[in-house]
């Protein structure tokens, strides 16, 4: 079975190649049976190590030339301007101005979020979870690209398979939190199944950072991970079938 990785009009107009890749495609097993790219996961290492070779090859590159975090629901973003050879600074976000590198980060219901400033040759790559949205990532990621020479006002972001309102139950104390943080985020939450739960909308409070920071033009994909077993994973899928662990999703961007 081949990649067949989601991509999305606004990149594509801009002649950017991206793509938010799904479980088709891969080699790993069990748990993990398809496009497994999570390095920190449980997965036999040589498995990951295959299906990330094969994402670097699908986006014109090699598995050195993958610039991707280690991931911990921050605001911080880094500048790639080559390829990591699988090192892994702490932050959340990466941006090039520079052909060459791969620009990556992993999800399991987070919203990867992919940026370009096709005018300036400026690209962005984010990971958006309730923590690192709420916390500015979205816009440390636009700041880092304006450092580069991008204007937000070009850019196109597109925020990629991510767990949807309906699938999404919290606790009520997170609109509280969201609120006080954010005046005016309580909309992105709706009842839930009983008086102390919410639904919350990532999504759309993605999109309303991008909004803030100024980007001219962004979009969902659509995708729903939680409830799309057969393409993605899902870590809160998993916590709910008791299952030990999870495969990670990746979403990347070059320039070409």
């Amino acid at each position: 079975m081949s990649l067949n990785p989601v991509a999305h009009p606004l990149l594509d107009k801009a002649g950017i190649r991206h793509g938010f890749f799904t479980r088709e495609g891969g080699v790993s097993e069990g748990l993990y049976a398809g496009l497994n790219t999570g390095v920190g996961s449980q997965d036999d290492p040589a498995l990951v190590a295959e299906n990330r070779r094969r994402v670097a090859e699908w986006m014109g590159g090699g598995a050195d030339d993958l610039c991707g975090c280690y991931q911990i629901h921050s605001a911080v973003a880094r500048v790639a301007e080559g390829g990591w050879a699988g090192e892994r600074p702490d932050g959340d976000a990466v941006v090039a101005g520079v052909k060459g590198p791969v620009l990556t980060v992993l999800t399991a219901d987070c919203a990867p979020v992919l940026l370009a400033d096709a005018e300036a040759g400026v690209i962005g790559a984010a990971h958006a979870g309730w923590k690192g949205a709420l916390g500015g990532v979205v816009h440390s990621t636009v700041t880092a690209m304006q450092a580069l020479g991008a204007d937000p006002r070009r850019m196109v972001a597109v925020v990629g398979p991510c767990i949807a309102q309906a699938s999404y139950e919290v606790g009520a104390d997170y609109q509280d939190r969201f609120g006080h943080h954010d005046p005016g985020s309580e909309r992105f939450f709706i009842p839930g199944a009983a008086p102390d739960k919410r639904l919350f909308d990532l999504p759309g409070f993605v999109l309303w950072r991008l909004e803030q920071a100024g980007v001219a033009d962004a979009a969902w994909t659509g995708h729903d991970t939680r409830a799309d077993p057969a393409r993605f994973y899902s870590n809160r899928r998993a916590y709910l079938a008791g299952e030990p662990d999870f495969g990670r999703l990746i979403s990347a961007i070059c320039l070409t």
